[in-house]
């Protein structure tokens, strides 16, 4: 998957933000927290990291080019060392999940609020 194909499909998630951090990393939010990060420098080591469910992490790990997170691990998140790492039809649900388990510990409000269709200004 390139960075132009992770920003459609992560901006396409209700409520998702995207905002450089950490100097050049892309980092995808949805409730202020986040759910992807990917760097736009196309440095060795990681091009992407989310979040993961226990099962999930556990296998994904075992795999060639995918790593525990740096710093986020802890938390379930994986790394995939370059961006093709994984094929897209095997990586869009999985970021889909990231969203899913982020959203899923927003306090209810603004869970809410992601399903509420947008007001349009007249």
């Amino acid at each position: 998957m390139t960075l132009d194909a992770l920003r459609r499909l992560c901006l396409s998630f209700p409520g998702a933000t995207e905002q450089i951090q950490w100097g050049a990393d892309l980092v995808f939010k949805v409730g202020g927290k986040m759910f992807c990060v990917a760097s736009t420098e196309g440095a060795p080591g990681v091009a992407m990291s989310f979040k993961c469910d226990d099962g999930t992490f556990a296998e994904l790990v075992e795999r060639d080019g995918l790593i525990p997170a740096p710093y986020l691990a802890r938390a379930n998140w994986v790394a995939m060392q370059r961006f093709d790492s994984l094929p897209a039809r095997e990586l869009t649900p999985l970021i889909k999940q990231s969203y899913d388990l982020v959203v899923a510990k927003l306090p209810k409000g603004t869970r809410d609020s992601l399903n509420r269709p947008k007001k349009s200004r007249a």
